[in-house]
């Protein structure tokens, strides 16, 4: 059985894992999700699979998971997504997923990043509505 942790959780669990963090990492990952909230208000935040902040609207949008050297927005359908400003830079080689790996001092594109994430989530929506037909 699944366990889904409220969505209130989730954002108080993100809360604590930005503090925890400390450093660039922590203020990457803030940016990044207020850039997703900018993006779309709609998205809810979940936390799943022992500590991953994920993104969600109409089924999985991206995630947020932190390393020591990168923090990584890994797109569920990244593959199928058109990525023109060439953000994706990572798990380029799948068949579903793409990533975005920011470093310590790496500039981030708010637009073209809005952009993807608004496309995620309308290639989400249209899988929705196909699956209603």
């Amino acid at each position: 059985m699944k366990k889904t942790v409220p969505a209130e959780s989730a954002s108080v669990s993100i809360d604590a894992k930005i503090n925890e963090l400390g450093d660039w990492r922590g203020k990457t990952l803030a940016k990044v999700r207020a850039i997703i909230h900018k993006a779309d208000p709609e998205i809810v935040e979940e936390w799943k699979w022992r500590g991953t902040p994920v993104f969600s609207h109409a089924g999985i949008v991206c995630t947020g998971e932190t390393y020591k050297n990168a923090v990584k927005m890994t797109f569920a359908k990244g593959a199928a997504l058109e990525d023109p400003s060439g953000l994706f830079n990572s798990s380029l080689e799948g068949n579903v997923r793409r990533a975005i790996d920011f470093h310590e001092g790496d500039r981030i594109d708010e637009a073209a990043l809005k952009d993807l994430i608004r496309a995620a989530v309308a290639l989400n929506l249209a899988g929705k509505s196909r699956n209603r037909l």
